[in-house]
């Protein structure tokens, strides 16, 4: 599930106990839905929303006391420990501070009270992303050195794909590929560039293997024929996701993951897969 889907999920979370139950909104069930901590999903709901997730609930709870105050005859009072307020001093002060006026001249005829309407998440992004732990895995395979910031790597690269092919060297790890689902992987190291596949078995004299510990990944759904595919999804990334979602980025090879199958097929999954340090975000 990507993260428009679970963020739609979250918001329909917040609705419905605000309104519905009226209880508080639990920071486990939302770190739940989220699929990663509490303190993480806040970083990625300011990223995507310009707003603090705690902003966008106070601004919520507000919006429909101010309802509250038009429609009802509830007292003020209520209406506090009803949105979750210690106190009606505490209410008041932050109601008159969200919307300008205070609770009581609130319910004056003419006087007209700001709203933050419920999200709603229609946009569909571009290419669909979710956050995955994963835990350490082992992989084997063939490696070539990469010349430092080279223009020649976008040749270099397919160059080494292609060698692979017609040496023998795809038989080979498909052979010794135990991964579920099977795949073939790219890694992009400091200095080199890597084909290999998850194995457990002992790798050939001439082949590389490489433990990768458990992380977790910004995982990036590219579909359709590579390597166009994949080509159009590092652009992406380096143009657009990298400077909207500034995450820490963790000491591990970024990899890019070729599923089984036709990779001329317009409905071809590879994935990117971007390291990336949960609980040390700012």
């Amino acid at each position: 599930m990507e993260w428009n889907e679970k963020l739609q999920l979250i918001i329909d979370y917040v609705e419905n106990h605000l309104q519905r139950k009226q209880e508080p909104v639990n920071n486990e069930e939302i770190a739940k839905i989220a699929g990663c901590s509490f303190g993480f999903f806040q970083k990625v709901f300011s990223y995507m929303n310009d707003i603090s997730f705690a902003e966008y609930v106070r601004s919520r709870k507000l919006t429909l006391a101010g309802y509250d105050l038009k429609s009802t005859d509830l007292k003020v009072i209520d209406i506090s420990y009803k949105y979750g307020y210690d106190s009606p001093t505490s209410f008041t002060k932050a109601f008159t501070l969200f919307h300008g006026v205070s609770p009581k001249d609130a319910r004056t005829p003419g006087v007209v009270l700001k709203i933050m309407p419920k999200m709603q998440i229609m946009e569909t992004q571009k290419y669909s992303w979710h956050l995955e732990q994963k835990e350490d895995f082992f992989l084997i395979g063939k490696s070539i050195s990469l010349p430092v910031g080279s223009s020649l790597l976008h040749k270099k690269i397919p160059e080494f794909w292609s060698q692979c092919q017609q040496n023998g060297i795809f038989a080979k790890l498909v052979s010794m590929d135990t991964g579920n689902p099977k795949g073939l992987f790219g890694l992009f190291g400091t200095c080199e560039y890597s084909i290999m596949v998850i194995s457990s078995k002992e790798p050939p004299s001439d082949f590389t293997r490489l433990h990768i510990p458990n992380h977790t990944w910004a995982v990036f759904d590219c579909k359709g024929p590579v390597p166009k595919a994949m080509q159009q999804g590092w652009k992406y990334l380096n143009e657009e996701w990298l400077v909207k979602y500034p995450f820490q980025h963790a000491d591990c090879p970024e990899i890019e993951w070729y599923s089984s199958g036709n990779v001329y097929d317009e409905n071809y999954l590879s994935q990117i897969w971007i390291p990336i340090i949960e609980d040390k975000v700012e």
